[in-house]
């Protein structure tokens, strides 16, 4: 019996488009922390996020040192997984027949978290090529390499068909990229009815402008965190309309108050993180919102 390869969209030939994403796309090529990679090592789910709930601080007290690291590594996995968690299960009700787009997919988490709650198919995009090798490899180790695709494209212009898929989502990607742009294309790559999904952090229009905690975060990622108003303006302008937000600030401080005691995954933001979730002036949102 001849198998019949799933189809891929057009090749896009530039991927990026500006001298800022060709920095962007640099800085995650080059890219190689502990934070992203001793945590995904642990069960081969790599995710490009932080993590919700409440966390097992019994971890910090493993006496044996070398034993401590992989305690608070497990655990830091925990937690970010669950976020995962939180984001696909927003995502449905999906078949195996649907389609899903993961825009700024990382190594590749988020559309294995996808896939395996649903069956469904699905397409990430990475602006780095390293990262796109990666994920696609992943896939093909865990036997998925035909439902689970990678592609080095700008999620802001991927190239793939109009209406194909019945849910998409950015994970912690949005702050690389000009909001109507991106939900212009999520507008496009939705179905009528189909789901969008972020789970984002975004500075709090009541605190005034982006706060010195707020300004550090983005020259550490190279990133430009946009205002929580800004969300729903640019989503009502493209065909976007939020059914669910949930403010996940509280429920991510955990897990950067374990993570800024892991001395061998720290990056020195963790602070920053810390400081901005609780004087008010940063929020971690969960928005849900259907294309119409």
């Amino acid at each position: 019996m001849t198998t019949v390869p799933a189809p891929t969209a057009p090749a896009v030939a530039v991927p990026t488009q500006s001298t800022y994403q060709h920095r962007v796309a640099e800085y995650w090529n080059a890219e190689e922390n502990p934070v992203n990679l001793e945590l995904g090592k642990v069960d081969d789910l790599y995710h490009h996020h932080y993590g919700i709930g409440a966390a097992d601080r019994s971890v910090l007290d493993e006496p044996d040192p070398g034993r401590r690291k992989e305690r608070i590594t497990a655990e830091l996995h925990r937690l970010e997984h669950a976020q995962a968690e939180l984001l696909a299960a927003h995502l449905g009700p999906l078949s195996p027949a649907d389609r899903v787009f993961d825009a700024g997919c990382g190594r590749g988490g988020g559309s294995v978290t996808a896939h395996l709650r649903y069956g469904c198919h699905a397409d990430g995009v990475t602006i780095s090529a390293k990262q796109c090798d990666f994920a696609n490899e992943q896939a093909r180790a865990r036997g998925i390499g035909d439902k689970v695709r990678y592609h080095h494209r700008n999620m802001l212009d991927t190239g793939f068909e109009t209406g194909a898929y019945a849910a998409s989502w950015n994970n912690e990607s949005t702050m690389y990229v000009e909001l109507d742009l991106l939900f212009a294309e999520h507008a496009r790559l939705l179905r009528r009815g189909g789901r969008y999904v972020t789970i984002t952090g975004c500075y709090n229009n009541t605190y005034g402008q982006a706060s010195r905690e707020v300004s550090l975060i983005n020259a550490h990622y190279i990133c430009d965190i946009h205002p929580r108003s800004e969300y729903f303006k640019a989503m009502a302008r493209n065909r976007l309309v939020p059914v669910h937000v949930e403010d996940l600030t509280a429920a991510t401080i955990p897990y950067w108050e374990l993570r800024k005691e892991a001395d061998h995954l720290v990056t020195g933001i963790e602070d920053a993180f810390l400081d901005a979730y609780r004087n008010g002036s940063f929020q971690y949102l969960l928005i849900v919102a259907d294309r119409v």
